[in-house]
């Protein structure tokens, strides 16, 4: 997606290699905001230092040969599913598609992999997650396949997981033609609450590389929104030498199980 392109964009700036995990040949391009085709040909053109690698989160094999020799993995994918009719009587998470495999499974697996081959560094975009009852959080997992509940089960496991060191983004509302006010970014550490904003993909992305700089920074789960102009940093940097690792205890699996309630009591009211 456009958030996973902007992070390649960087990290080729930065005179990286990267190999990229995709699920389609390149096919000619209009422009960076096609279809899955499109968007593998982009990459492809981008420069000689992207790799491109076709396969699915859901395959071990071909998890095991992307992260095979890298340094830090970045999973910035999300699932886009929406709840269909067959749900009511199908197990819908026997869809490839789901959010379970591709918010929690996929994200479990990327990590499980990157360890064995010696990687120690996973960065991973999901989003506030931790209200299960409130208005938004029910619509997206009602609508979403629980799409925000399967998000922060992905980040338990990441947590559990003591052999790779995380770094987990929880970003605002990512939007292209966002507009970044000057001086305007702010960041908290431990999963701290930061009001919910509209954040540029660019600035999201910037973040995810940015991290992989500061030691300081793995092991945390940090929250990533815009305040207004003026009040916050000009850029991450300025705010990541600040950041510290997870220090409270975050939900277990009664947040899971608040979500699936939440929905349930969401969807009949509606």
């Amino acid at each position: 997606g456009r958030l996973g392109r902007r992070a390649v964009e960087k990290l080729v700036a930065q005179g990286a290699a990267v190999r990229c995990l995709v699920r389609h040949a390149p096919a000619a391009v209009g422009d960076d905001a096609g279809s899955g085709p499109e968007v593998a040909r982009w990459l492809q053109d981008l420069s000689p230092s992207v790799e491109l690698l076709m396969g699915d989160l859901v395959d071990a094999g071909a998890v095991a040969e992307l992260v095979r020799g890298c340094d830090a993995v970045l999973a910035l994918h999300g699932a886009t599913r929406r709840r269909r009719l067959s749900d009511l009587w199908d197990d819908a998470t026997a869809d490839p598609s789901h959010a379970k495999t591709v918010n929690c499974d996929a994200v479990d697996r990327l990590a499980r992999e990157a360890a064995k081959a010696g990687c120690r560094r996973i960065v991973r975009v999901t989003g506030k997650g931790e209200a299960p009852w409130s208005f938004f959080s029910v619509l997206i997992n009602l609508l979403g396949c629980h799409a925000k509940t399967w998000n922060y089960e992905g980040e338990r496991r990441l947590r559990a997981n003591l052999d790779i060191d995380y770094t987990i983004v929880r970003p605002g509302v990512m939007g292209v033609e966002t507009e970044l006010a000057p001086a305007s970014l702010a960041l908290a550490d431990d999963g701290g609450d930061l009001k919910v904003s509209a954040i540029p993909h660019a600035a999201v992305a910037g973040l995810c590389v940015d991290v992989l700089g500061y030691p300081n920074a793995a092991r945390a789960t940090l929250c990533a929104m815009t305040v207004d102009q003026g009040e916050g940093a000009a850029s991450y940097a300025d705010l990541l030498p600040a950041v510290r690792p997870d220090r409270r205890a975050f939900p277990g699996d009664e947040l899971r199980r608040a979500s699936f309630r939440a929905v349930r009591v969401g969807g009949a009211a509606l």
